[in-house]
Order: C-alpha cells, then structure tokens, then sequence
C-alpha cells in the first residue's frame, strides 16, 4: 500500500528523493525492521493475551529432561510470525507482483491450516488435532494452486541469453555502478526448467522426463510438474513441523534458510547478476527479496522470546506455514531442487522419524515386539535422550545449518 502510495506520488508529483522509497534494497530493509519491532513489541502483547486465556502447551511425559517445565506455555505463537510478515509486505511489497500475490496466499492458506490444528489442540481438548488427512488435502491443494499458477500465469516466465549474432534479440539494459551495461535475452518462455546443483549449467527440465515436441508431451511435464510441487510444499512443510521440538531450533533454522532464498531471489531477479553467474533470470523475481526480509525479521523477532527458555512456542500455526512457505519460495526462484542441500535440517529429521517408525514395525513384526532404531525420533529427541543439554543441541543444529546455507550458495558456482 505505501509501495503504491509512493510510485504514484513519484509519477504525479516531481518530489527530490522518492524514488530511493521505490528500490527493493530500500524496502527490504525498511521490511525486515519494522517485521522485526512488530514481532519483539507486538509479540509481548500476544504473549500476555494467550497467558490471560490459558492457551498453554500441553506436554506428555517423554522422559525428556526439563520437559514437563514448560507445561503451561502459551503456545500458538505462530500468529506472531504470520502477522509480523503479512503487515511489512501489505505495506511494503508490490502488490501487483505475481510471486508476492503467490507467497500472500500461501501464508494465509498454511496459516490457517496450522491454526486449524492448534485450534482444535487447545480449545477441543483434541491432542490429535486437526487430523492429518485434511493437513494433506490442505498442503496438496496449495501445491496444486502453486504449480497451476506458474503454469497458467503470463507473468512469470525466464529469460535465457541467446547468441548475439542472432537477430531480432532484445537487449536489456541495467544500470549498474553508474553507468549502463546491457545483456542479450531471449523471449520470455513458459519452461518447466529448474535449478540443479553440481551438474552443467546448473539447470534441469521435468520436460526431460517427458519426451517429444507435442502439446501432450508439454501438457504432460506440466503436471509432473505439479506433482513436484505438491510433493515439495508437503514434505517441507512436515519437516518443519518435525524441527519445531526444542526451544528456538526450527525458528533459527528457518532464519537462515529464508535469508539464503532471499538472496538467491534478487540474484535470479537482476539480469547482471543472473548473467554473470550464468543462471536463470526470472523477471519481476526481484520482488521477493522483500518478502524474504519480513519474514526473517518475523523469525529473528518471533526467537526474541522463543530462545531457550521459551515463553512462547509456534505451535501448528508456525510450523506447518515456515516449511510451506519455504517451499513454495523455493518454487516460484526455481530453486527447489536445492531445498534437500538447504533444508538439510528438515530433511533428517524426517528421515529419523521415517527410520524409528519402520524399524519398529518391521521388528515388531520379526521379532514380536519393536524396537527402537534412535534413542527417540525426530533427531533432536535422540541427542536429548544421549544427555545433550536442549540449548547446545539448538545452537549445534544452526552451525550446522549455516554450513548448509554456505553450501547452497556455492553451488551456484561449482559446475
């Protein structure tokens, strides 16, 4: 709303200096503090309502050391997250952005979900919560509502160099430290390509799956493609999920993470940038560096009381919203692909819970009884059971995540 405020003061009315109010670096970082102050001002106020309702955590005895300390902790805390974010985009962000309009919808769409959950936790006296079929039919309808979108859409496309000796190709000029320099693209095209790490030209098409030149082969990688997303926002989302177990572990985790998309959006969203490390421009792209800046100020305001010890915890409305949403944001910079090197976190502590619950199953079935592969599943548990105090395991978990981070971003250029 301010963003549109402005470009119309600045088109209407010749005032000195507006156009600084316009720049995506300018707005990102105006996003990220004022996501920040909201979650560090606003989030002590929320605290104190779900403190004055009595909406608390309610723990079951794991046997986990410190545990039952934290019954009674308001929980819900998600909300924090979600408005910290939606208030800096709605009032910074480009509202006629495609990928904005996308990342809007999903954050409301998990929220809700997540709500739903804690919800029905909290207030039905319900432990099971919302039961896990309609979370699925939840994630795969956004997944669906993502992956159509991106087909359907006119707005987003990629842009590829092409050969300069060619004709009829269109030089796009940027301005950069001071003076203009130009690159050669191509045509927007509609493309299932996406980005692949350690392979050449870092770049792989679902089309490659699907062979042939015709409508139908086209139509065909289009729902792989969709398949693919369905598949991303669900697994992302339930890995997040799975994170959020100890006090600031699945927050830090997922600051780091939104920080290395955020770059990678204004990388793919800058056409000298995008050249000079040979990957795909995505147009308008740029945009969601904003985005990305809200939502790490949310996460660092939202750990200002969710570090160890926690007053508040995320609950289902945090959780099952960070994962989705990193998933759909890796989707629409097309960086999905990366997401198992930089949700490397994510990903085993899925993996342990899958490992425990068929180990358990096939002795149970073997031997008569189950047995246990990990102390205790997801990961993090099994570090606690070892004797591990909670906040070393956080901090352990974010060293081991930036390198992941630091990880990511280099594949940009190893080849």
């Amino acid at each position: 709303m301010f963003y549109h405020l402005i470009k119309y003061l600045s088109t209407h009315f010749d005032i000195p200096g507006v156009g600084m109010f316009l720049s995506t670096s300018f707005r990102a970082a105006a996003a990220i503090i004022l996501a920040l102050l909201i979650g560090m001002v606003f989030g002590r106020k929320v605290i104190n309502l779900l403190q004055r309702r009595q909406i608390g955590e309610d723990i079951r005895n794991l046997g986990l050391e410190g545990q039952l300390q934290k019954k009674g902790t308001p929980t819900m805390g998600g909300l924090i997250i979600l408005g910290s974010i939606l208030i800096p985009i709605l009032l910074l962000g480009d509202l006629t952005n495609i990928y904005v309009i996308l990342m809007i919808v999903s954050t409301v769409w998990l929220g809700v979900i997540g709500f739903l959950d804690d919800y029905i936790k909290v207030f039905r006296k319900n432990k099971e919560g919302l039961k896990g079929r309609f979370k699925v039919v939840g994630q795969v309808g956004l997944g669906i509502i993502v992956g159509t979108t991106m087909w359907a859409s006119q707005e987003i496309v990629v842009k590829e160099k092409v050969d300069t000796r060619r004709e009829s190709v269109e030089i796009e000029y940027v301005l950069t430290q001071g003076s203009p320099s130009s690159v050669y693209l191509g045509e927007p095209l509609k493309t299932t390509k996406t980005t692949i790490p350690f392979v050449k030209n870092n770049e792989f098409d679902y089309h490659w799956l699907i062979p042939g030149d015709s409508r139908g082969a086209d139509i065909a990688a289009w729902l792989l493609y969709i398949l693919a997303a369905i598949f991303i926002v669900t697994a992302v989302s339930n890995g997040a999920n799975l994170t959020d177990g100890l006090d600031g572990l699945a927050t830090g985790v997922s600051a780091t993470i939104v920080v290395v998309l955020g770059i990678l959006a204004y990388l793919s969203g800058h056409v000298i940038y995008a050249d000079y490390l040979n990957i795909m421009y995505i147009p308008q792209s740029g945009e969601l560096m904003v985005y990305a800046a809200a939502f790490v100020g949310a996460l660092l305001g939202f750990l200002w009381y969710n570090c160890f010890p926690a007053q508040v915890f995320m609950g289902d409305t945090g959780s099952l919203a960070i994962g989705g949403i990193i998933g759909v944001f890796a989707l629409l910079i097309r960086k999905e692909l990366l997401l198992p090197i930089l949700c490397g976190i994510f990903l085993v502590e899925s993996i342990s819970t899958m490992i425990q619950v068929s180990y358990f199953k096939y002795t149970k079935k073997k031997y008569g009884e189950g047995r246990r592969y990990f102390l205790m599943a997801p990961l993090h548990h099994h570090y606690q059971k070892k004797g591990y105090f909670e906040s070393k395991i956080v901090v352990r978990f974010w060293i081991v995540q930036l390198l992941l981070a630091a990880v990511t971003l280099v594949t940009l250029k190893i080849r």
